[in-house]
């Protein structure tokens, strides 16, 4: 089976690295039109949409704050002069904080993590139904985490914007079905970007990373990448209001596999 999607425009929300790039690259693979947002490293974004128009692929970079609402206006008012509208929207910009128990966090710190992960995608989900209502069509996929199920101590902002995050997804979906228009949550578990570089990057934190993974290895964007565009595409097209884990088996608790 062949998965096309030419002339798809589609966003990608913080990718010019690590999930978002490898998002963004399979989708141009396919035939998408991408457009690459960024709101730091410009010349990172910019060289990636130059190595895709070398490829023959169609591709903007688009810098905007996901947690400014009026920046988010005008990045879609930009995809609507360059293409006229929106395909998908991949929700994928996120950070996950600064580390500390809940009692001693920095009320700032807790609050730009809801800022990015869970209203920033919010805004872009709301200005691209805003588009794909009236063209009844169109898919929104938000970048979850296995952390949307599972505790992490240190992360309640992440944690809970993540939950949160499922939530609307399941909401948007109910809301927007009627219209032909599909939304869902793809949750990554431990990948190999630079984000947990400093984990995977020695041997102790790696072992004990792989002790939470059934699978016994770290996955790569690529797969989460691939996964992506089997979702957004008309192979998925009865999938609807669902977080899709990719995760190599972590949300099945391996701790439990010898027994309770």
């Amino acid at each position: 089976m062949e998965i096309r999607l030419d002339g798809k425009r589609a966003l990608i929300t913080g990718a010019n690295s690590g999930i978002g790039a490898a998002i963004a690259k399979e989708l141009a693979s396919v035939g998408a039109k991408v457009a690459v947002n960024y709101i730091s490293h410009p010349e990172t974004a910019e060289q990636m949409v130059a190595d895709l128009k070398n490829q023959g692929k169609e591709a903007i970079a688009v810098m905007a704050d996901i947690s400014d609402h009026v920046q988010v206006e005008q990045m879609f008012s930009r995809l609507d002069d360059e293409w006229g509208g929106i395909d998908i929207l991949i929700n994928n910009a996120g950070i996950d904080g600064v580390k500390s128990d809940t009692w001693e966090s920095e009320l700032d710190e807790w609050q730009k993590v809801i800022n990015i992960n869970l209203i920033g995608s919010f805004y872009c989900a709301r200005q691209a139904l805003k588009r794909m209502v009236p063209q009844k069509n169109g898919v929104i996929l938000s970048t979850s985490s296995v952390h949307e199920l599972i505790a992490w101590t240190g992360h309640s902002a992440y944690t809970t914007s993540k939950a949160g995050l499922s939530m609307l997804t399941k909401t948007l979906a109910q809301e927007a079905a009627p219209y032909g228009i599909r939304v869902l949550a793809l949750a990554p578990g431990a990948i190999k970007t630079t984000i947990n570089q400093d984990v995977w990057n020695n041997q102790a934190g790696l072992d004990d990373l792989l002790d939470k993974i059934p699978l016994k290895r770290i996955g790569e964007p690529s797969e989460v990448a691939k996964m992506a565009v089997v979702l957004v595409s008309d192979v998925a097209s009865y999938v609807t209001g669902r977080t899709i884990f990719v995760d190599g088996g972590m949300t099945d608790y391996p701790d439990f596999a010898h027994g309770g």
